[in-house]
């Protein structure tokens, strides 16, 4: 569960990074540009819908791609506790195998 959560976590903050980001530009933008107040709205408007859109499937690549990335850390993970295992095991064997004396 803690891997799920870590990946959510780490979409969500990426969706909100791209929308802060693209938020300060367009403020900056608008804010510079000389337009009438209801150019200026409509500009607002179509960019918040755009912007919406794109934060919402970059949020959804995203969270794909945590998952992936998750799932290689999982197999990972069981890889290297299986070789750990089987070397800790050769290990308690040497260790319990009389040497010869020469």
């Amino acid at each position: 569960m803690a891997k799920k959560n870590t990946a959510e976590k780490v979409a969500i903050g990426t969706a909100i990074g791209v929308a802060a980001g693209a938020v300060a530009g367009f403020v900056t933008g608008i804010l510079t540009a000389p337009k009438s107040g209801k150019a200026t709205r409509k500009e607002i408007k179509d960019a918040t819908v755009k912007t919406k859109a794109t934060v919402e499937k970059k949020a959804v690549q995203t969270k794909a791609k945590a998952k992936v990335v998750a799932k290689d850390v999982a197999a990972t993970a069981k890889e290297v506790k299986g070789r750990t295992e089987a070397a800790i095991a050769g290990a308690r064997k040497g260790a319990t195998t009389p040497t010869k004396k020469k």
